[in-house]
């Protein structure tokens, strides 16, 4: 801690900034230098009021962001540590797969088995963070590949947010394509998980009784409203995952 003490003592440097910032750049600082490692205890607040001549609310505002981010996990009774690195993930991009089906050179086409506005059931009510009775639309979308299906798009949509969606052919357009131009994407968020489809779906993927699926959840937000909810049900044997990302500089 030797050296975190010395760093303490320069942090003057940094006096016209606020000072919680001045503190956060001084954790970040030791971090970046090898200072502090993965699982080191940091300054307490006590430590960080004496160190910077800061108010506890100071420090412990620049302890909390800091937690906030990721960089510190706090433990109560035992004080802040630098928290251990995260590995990198995969980024599953939101394509539309009628492009992706025409870059790959084939012929794609859609069989829309039900697109109709429903009311919110309990269920769907508390998977769309609405009320019961809620107007929503409910789409099923076979997707194929040249004559290979190798997509069953099941979507629940915020009516509110996308009027016209059961009026949409969607052998034309896609959902994917439809609701990006009228709810520009804001955040995203996608599960993904093997299993071994019902009957209904084997049926209309064309599945062997023994061919298992990959079904990716995908949750959508526009403006601050959660519009849409899609289950993408794949034949493991027709489709993988894959992503390219840069890893930025450290």
């Amino acid at each position: 801690m030797k050296e975190l003490r010395d760093r303490g003592r320069g942090a003057g440097a940094a006096r016209e900034a606020p000072r919680y910032a001045a503190i956060k750049l001084y954790i970040h600082d030791a971090i970046k230098s090898g200072a502090l490692r993965s699982g080191d205890r940091v300054p307490s607040e006590a430590e960080l009021v004496t160190r910077f001549g800061v108010s506890r609310m100071t420090a412990n505002r620049a302890l909390r962001e800091l937690q906030s981010a990721g960089v510190l996990v706090r433990r109560a009774g035992s004080g802040s540590f630098v928290a251990e690195a995260k590995p990198i993930g995969h980024m599953i991009e939101i394509r539309n797969i009628a492009d992706e089906v025409r870059a790959r050179g084939h012929a794609y086409r859609a069989r829309v088995v039900q697109n109709e506005a429903v009311k919110a059931t309990a269920d769907t009510a508390a998977l769309m963070g609405v009320a019961a009775g809620t107007r929503l639309f409910h789409s099923i979308i076979v997707h194929h590949e040249a004559e290979f299906p190798i997509q069953l798009e099941e979507r629940i949509v915020l009516a509110s947010v996308a009027p016209d969606y059961s009026e949409i052919d969607f052998t034309c357009t896609t959902p994917n394509e439809y609701l990006t131009r009228i709810a520009p994407l804001e955040r995203v968020e996608h599960r993904v998980r093997a299993a071994m489809p019902d009957e209904p779906t084997r049926s209309l993927l064309g599945l062997r009784d023994d061919e298992p699926i990959l079904v990716m959840s995908r949750q959508t937000w526009s403006r601050g409203r959660l519009v849409s909810h899609a289950w993408l049900t794949h034949p493991a044997s027709r489709f993988e995952l894959s992503a390219s990302f840069a890893v930025p500089s450290s």
